[in-house]
């Protein structure tokens, strides 16, 4: 990818991460994202840690995959809330999948640690949130996945937690 993309993309993602802050919405669950769903879950990422992980490895429980950035305040700023979550919910596996590169991410969970695993895509991360329904590309973007790996919720924007909490109980975590 070269410079120029990378700036517009990276102005995309702030634009609309601070759009999504303001005007955080429940996205449909469904929208034909079935091919995107198998891709995520086939895909593997690294940690930050250096080993590598593919989601479709934590199928059979729900799962909750948090797509987020360090530069992006609104994704900051519920991350302890995703943390309390996933200390709540044990039967769900909670992912967060950074837009962003490694070094960032290491510094960043130094500071804001979470018990939660947090993998490594970059900017390619882009594509698979559009995928997924999220057309803008905009962060934060969270989904929640059943145990059979079909999506059950999708919110583009911060997540309230009591609806998070409702959603996983439903799915039986």
């Amino acid at each position: 990818m070269d410079r120029r993309t990378f700036l517009l993309r990276t102005l995309t993602l702030a634009t609309t991460a601070w759009l999504a802050r303001h005007t955080p919405m429940a996205l449909a669950a469904d929208m034909g994202s079935g091919a995107a769903t198998r891709d995520l879950l086939g895909r593997q990422f690294p940690d930050l840690s250096g080993g590598s992980h593919r989601l479709g490895d934590w199928r059979g429980k729900p799962m909750l995959v948090n797509f987020w950035a360090t530069w992006c305040a609104p994704c900051v700023k519920e991350m302890p809330a995703l943390d309390a979550l996933s200390k709540l919910h044990p039967q769900a596996q909670f992912v967060g999948i950074g837009v962003d590169t490694a070094d960032n991410m290491r510094k960043f969970a130094a500071k804001v640690p979470v018990s939660y695993p947090l993998l490594v895509a970059g900017p390619g991360a882009i594509d698979l949130m559009r995928g997924m329904g999220n057309g803008p590309g905009g962060l934060p973007f969270t989904v929640l996945l059943d145990k059979d790996g079909a999506i059950s919720h999708k919110v583009l924007g911060t997540v309230k937690e009591d609806e998070v909490s409702a959603w996983l109980k439903s799915l039986g975590a």
